[in-house]
């Protein structure tokens, strides 16, 4: 297992603006934590969107390219031309880092029309997916839980994970997205554990939502034996969405990795 960081800690703030072409110092800080990972948002990667400037950037923190976030809307049966173009460019950049994933994500525009929607959300993921793969690039995909999400309850998983073409997209299993829409994270990955490729962690307590990682509900220490028990060697990707982060995103980044290194890790028994 291998431990990062996600952008978004930053850019919950001011919808991302105050953090605009700042990955460098996100990349510098995910260091700083001890993350050997990184998992940029494609749409504010801003000068680091050059893969030869990334690569530089990444070298020199000896921080890896764990995956890149793709979010759009995919409200349409097939992609919009403008979404086509977006996902293209994502995937032309990851074709630099073979070992990097494409994590595609539905941004939470409502539960009109669900049906639908969430059928035309599995239509084109699985198109980009295997634009993707065909491209030497591999993809995963993560639901999420704002209450605008068609991809937030049980009933949504079960359509939507079953409705994946596994030949070329996996599942990123985020904890804290999926006791915030009222399952058991560990539960739920055990029933889909074959389309685990990338597990997104976030801590969650309810009042209203995500909270410090440690200092909420999710059983961390039992999800990661049981990845370990199973021999889980990919990403495990930090997506702090505590309160804090919206003030102090670097302090939360460091609290994340030394949690992590203090307390999770010694809990596991190998």
């Amino acid at each position: 297992m291998k431990f990062g960081n996600e952008c978004y800690t930053w850019f919950m703030r001011d919808s991302g603006a105050h953090w605009e072409n700042s990955l460098a110092h996100m990349i510098e800080v995910s260091a700083k934590a001890g993350m050997a990972g990184i998992e940029p948002i494609f749409s504010w990667m801003g000068d680091l969107a050059d893969p030869v400037k990334l690569a530089e950037c990444l070298k020199e923190h000896n921080i890896e390219l764990a995956a890149i976030a793709f979010s759009q809307n995919w409200n349409d049966p097939e992609e919009t031309d403008q979404e086509r173009a977006d996902a293209d460019r994502a995937i032309d950049l990851l074709r630099h880092f073979p070992e990097a994933l494409l994590c595609t994500v539905q941004l939470p525009t409502g539960r009109h029309d669900l049906e639908q929607r969430r059928n035309n959300l599995v239509a084109n993921v699985n198109a980009v997916s295997r634009r993707a793969v065909d491209a030497g690039v591999s993809c995963t995909y993560h639901p999420n839980s704002p209450d605008t999400s068609t991809n937030r309850t049980e009933e949504d998983y079960r359509v939507i994970l079953e409705g994946l073409d596994v030949s070329v997209t996996g599942w990123t299993p985020d904890v804290g997205h999926i006791i915030n829409g009222g399952m058991d994270p560990l539960a739920k990955m055990k029933e889909y554990e074959s389309l685990i490729n990338l597990v997104h962690y976030k801590d969650w307590d309810g009042n209203p939502g995500f909270t410090l990682m440690g200092e909420g509900k999710v059983d961390f220490q039992g999800i990661t034996q049981w990845l370990h028990d199973r021999n889980y060697d990919g990403w495990i990707i930090c997506e702090d969405e505590a309160p804090q982060a919206l003030e102090d995103p670097d302090g939360v980044t460091i609290h994340d990795g030394k949690w992590i290194e203090e307390a999770l890790l010694p809990s596991i028994k190998r």
